[in-house]
């Protein structure tokens, strides 16, 4: 017999504090990016300029093989991360950790820009072409090819035990933070705000995600390179004018969260104040869940771009946490901070950020509603496609149809489901496949960064063509 609801959800709980507390996930994350950061020459301030004007200005690269453009590539992995976390983890981690949790936040998005690019890089750099013709990749590849061409067969045994592994939980990942809390958040935001009832919400959700995924990546690509850039600029505005109305309140935010990131934050108002290790956990735990550096999923996005090389694909999609977690997120966190709804207590984290939007803004927390909407939907689409590319890994191109058949179903009852012990489970799913592709960055490190150097050594403003990058990699590009 199956336990109780309650138990099952306890359960899930528990286990998901011990792998994304202080002695599993934090410092496994944290300590690969900082390897890959020192091991790359701080390859994500070096190159941050030129890799923005390759993804966001050029967008394309001529001559490399793929199925949707850089842009594309980045927009799909943008809709994937920048969701719900953005606004109610945010809430969530200033709630539980105070300010200082916003500064963990940024630590974990600079060294995790390197985890990130070193991902897509594998991502680029082992992909294949599938029966459809498309180049699929991600942990789900690279953990079993990589580990095999350096360590002959018995490497690559691992590193297919480790695929698999990876493959799994990220399935079971999609259905959980890619689908159903994501569903339900947007089904939430717009009845609470405007009426509309959750059914209906779940109705047309079911429509819209069916008539996308029906197009595969390249109709992912399209709409999220339409809409994804759109519903970040909107939020910012609206971020921009309530820091406008409170811009006395600036200087006094950031200097509490410098300061109570190494002190701690006392109890004031609601709060009931934290320690430093807690914030430092909250700010971690939280930003990692909002940019996913480390967790391999972007990789998935990365490996279907049209690029000349591993590294050009990498870096573009390292601004991808640098977007959504030095932008999107320190607007939300400045909101909170500067307004003072952060005191209020973790009980109302889910409607924090519409409380900060709404006492500046009229109608300010309706803003909030809608981008929440948005940034649910456009994580529902990016994660189908990673749900997508492991179930094929797992039982081939047979999987895809019925698989974004449940996919879309599971969309409906989402939104219609309380859904507790979802977040719940998506936590543990989420953190079980973070870990053999964290494995798989640290073995492949020396790996990563060879070529990336031998690459910059030669392009070092990302302008090289096609031709330029056949003749000094001496190989034609993957």
């Amino acid at each position: 017999m199956f336990p109780p609801v309650d138990e099952f959800n306890t359960f899930l709980a528990d286990i998901g504090s011990v792998i994304w507390g202080p002695y599993v996930l934090i410092p496994l994350l944290l300590g690969t990016g900082l390897v890959l950061t020192i091991r790359l020459r701080m390859l994500q301030f070096r190159k941050l300029g030129p890799a923005l004007r390759l993804g966001l200005l050029k967008r394309t690269d001529d001559g490399g093989s793929g199925d949707i453009s850089q842009y594309q590539a980045l927009t799909t992995a943008l809709a994937a991360t920048v969701g719900v976390g953005n606004i109610v983890g945010v809430a969530t981690a200033i709630a539980l950790g105070g300010p200082g949790a916003l500064f963990w936040m940024w630590i974990t998005a600079l060294v995790g820009m390197a985890s990130k690019y070193s991902e897509a890089f594998l991502g680029v750099r082992y992909r294949v072409t599938d029966a459809r013709g498309e180049q699929s990749g991600g942990p789900q590849y690279y953990l079993h090819r990589g580990f095999a061409e350096i360590f002959g067969r018995a490497g690559g045994r691992v590193g297919l035990v480790l695929s698999i592994v990876f493959a799994v939980f990220a399935v079971l990942a999609s259905f959980g933070i890619g689908n159903m809390t994501q569903g339900n958040a947007v089904a939430t935001q717009l009845d609470n705000s405007f009426g509309v009832p959750q059914v209906t919400t779940g109705i047309v959700l079911f429509v819209l995600t069916g008539a996308v995924l029906l197009g595969g990546i390249k109709a992912i690509g399209r709409v999220t390179a339409g809409f994804v850039p759109l519903m970040i600029v909107l939020y910012i505005l609206g971020g921009i004018v309530v820091l406008v109305v409170n811009a006395e309140e600036i200087p006094a935010a950031f200097g509490q969260v410098f300061s109570e990131a190494f002190t701690g934050t006392s109890a004031v108002g609601g709060f009931a104040g934290s320690a430093i290790l807690y914030a430092i956990q909250m700010g971690v735990a939280r930003g990692i869940f909002s940019n996913e550096s480390g967790m391999g999923s972007a990789a998935i996005a990365a490996a279907a771009a049209k690029t000349t090389h591993p590294t050009r694909q990498g870096l573009v999609s390292m601004t991808q946490t640098f977007i959504d977690t030095i932008i999107v997120v320190t607007f939300t966190g400045l909101v909170l901070v500067t307004t003072g709804v952060w005191q209020e207590g973790s009980d109302s984290a889910g409607t924090m950020t519409a409380d900060a939007f709404g006492s500046a803004i009229p109608e300010g927390d309706k803003l909030v509603a809608v981008s929440i909407a948005f940034f649910a939907f456009s994580t529902i689409l990016g994660w189908s496609y990673y749900g997508e590319r492991c179930m094929e890994r797992l039982v081939g191109a047979r999987g895809v149809i019925p698989y974004r058949m449940v996919f879309t179903c599971v969309v409906f009852v989402g939104a219609v489901t309380e859904l507790e012990v979802v977040w719940n489970f998506a936590d543990v799913m989420n953190g079980l496949m973070a870990i053999p592709n964290l494995i798989g960055l640290l073995v492949l490190s020396g790996l990563i960064v060879r070529e990336t150097r031998h690459y910059l050594d030669n392009d070092p403003g990302l302008t090289a063509t096609a031709s330029q990058v056949k003749e000094f990699t001496g190989v034609g590009q993957r």
